[in-house]
């Protein structure tokens, strides 16, 4: 019993000994009751500390640390010591490097600066032309629309907040659609719809029966638009079911179908919707919508009308050979003709081809410019690329138009627009279409 006794008292000895480490004893430390405001103020103040230290470091004064200083220090035992020519090399070596390094970042942060400059001009610059749009031009609109400031203040592009207004007033209302209509065509979409989705199934049901309907009467396809709008823009995740802009989008395109049950909807108009809807409410979208597509070039490639499209594909062929021979002559030995990359560019207005930004400084001009703006800007893309697409064979220059690069730069683009000429032997556009238009019926008949 005693021995036990022993054991304890031994062993609550050294449970009040000082705490073990893993190799030897360590004083306990002396850490007394803190509050939750003690210990918040202590590690904030160590953390900025860490942070001071942190910008020391990184001052301009100070040598690039990386793995290219262990050139600098000797070899590991058993291998031969560096001669001093040797030496010295390699000091130069490192210093070169850590000259480059410092270079490379004086000339990361000056292109820096220089972006954010060019930010901060655009924006003074499109406040001032806002202003100018609001105040002069906007309330005078019949007088000076044809004004030589007016068409170079537009060549710039429009303001975003007055681009929906320019852009209504620009394409007008030759079909003297109203507000009234849209509701009519919209609430008959509706309709429409809801008999599609309660007759889903149904054999001998009505939508069956429509899906016979003959091909003058399109209105079945308001089925695709609901496809199709998930395509539209994803990037933007605004068009998609449970996004803003999803019902808006499908009741115009499923008005429009109402409207025009000889056109329908057809494939990748969303694109062009959406960006009306973008820049204007529904209504007025819809007004603009119809009246686009009711234009010539639109209405023939949206209906594909063949002998019509070729005659446009030829006349963008000649003003391509007339701004850029040697490209015209590499595509033709590579047989790229307009329609493997010009038919998208023109259907859908470019909406779907260049980046949303650069799309709407297409529409802005596209606005002043009428149908013409649509070719001389394939031209001004052809040009831009024009050093790139000379190297390269069939397959690479097919991926490259189809897919054009979502970096590209809308004024580098109007810089290159710019630069087409669209007058051949004194000719311009509409004369060279003209012709091959006449061209076209002489051939019917």
């Amino acid at each position: 019993m005693k021995v036990i006794m022993n054991l304890f008292s031994r062993k609550s000895k050294e449970e009040s000994a000082p705490g073990w480490k893993l190799f030897g004893r360590i004083p306990p430390k002396d850490s007394g009751p803190r509050d939750s405001v003690q210990i918040t103020t202590d590690y904030y103040a160590k953390q900025r500390a860490n942070q001071i230290a942190a910008a020391q470091a990184k001052s301009p004064g100070s040598e690039v640390m990386s793995t290219t200083a262990l050139i600098l220090e000797n070899r590991p035992q058993g291998l031969p010591s560096k001669s001093p020519e040797e030496a010295e090399k390699h000091k130069q070596e490192y210093e070169a490097m850590v000259e480059a390094a410092r270079k490379k970042e004086q000339r990361d942060m000056k292109m820096k600066k220089r972006k954010l400059q060019q930010q901060r001009r655009q924006e003074d610059r499109m406040v001032a032309a806002a202003n100018t749009w609001n105040k002069e031009i906007l309330p005078n609109w019949e007088t000076m629309r044809h004004t030589k400031k007016v068409r170079d203040l537009w060549w710039m592009g429009l303001p975003p907040n007055v681009r929906g207004k320019v852009w209504q007033m620009a394409i007008g209302n030759e079909l003297n659609i109203t507000h009234d209509l849209y509701e009519i065509c919209h609430s008959r979409a509706l309709d429409r719809i809801r008999l599609i989705q309660e007759t889903k199934d149904a054999p001998g049901s009505p939508e069956s029966l429509a899906l016979s309907e003959p091909p003058s009467n399109k209105e079945a396809s308001l089925k695709v638009i609901k496809l199709d709008i998930s395509r539209t823009f994803p990037q933007l995740c605004i068009f998609q079911k449970g996004g803003p802009y999803h019902d808006l989008m499908h009741s115009l395109l499923g008005a429009y179908a109402c409207y025009r049950p000889d056109v329908g909807y057809v494939q990748g108009m969303s694109f062009i919707a959406a960006i009306l809807l973008l820049n204007m409410d529904m209504a007025d979208a819809f007004v603009c919508f119809a009246n686009l597509l009711n234009r010539p070039c639109q209405v023939t490639f949206f209906r594909m009308d063949e002998e019509m499209m070729t005659a446009y594909y030829k006349t963008f062929e000649d003003f391509f050979l007339e701004n850029m021979p040697q490209l015209y002559a590499h595509f033709v030995s590579l047989h790229i003709t307009p329609n493997l990359y010009l038919m998208e560019w023109i259907f859908l207005l470019y909406s779907k081809s260049l980046p949303l930004d650069v799309a709407c400084r297409v529409w802005d001009v596209y606005c002043r410019d009428g149908e013409e703006l649509l070719f001389r800007t394939g031209l001004g893309i052809l040009k831009f690329y024009e050093s790139i697409l000379i190297k390269m064979d069939f397959i690479h220059a097919a991926q490259f138009l189809t897919k054009l690069p979502e970096d590209i730069c809308a004024d580098q683009l109007f810089k290159h627009i710019d630069t087409i000429h669209m007058t051949i032997d004194k000719r311009k556009f509409p004369a060279v279409l003209a012709y091959y238009k006449d061209t076209r019926g002489e051939s019917n008949s």
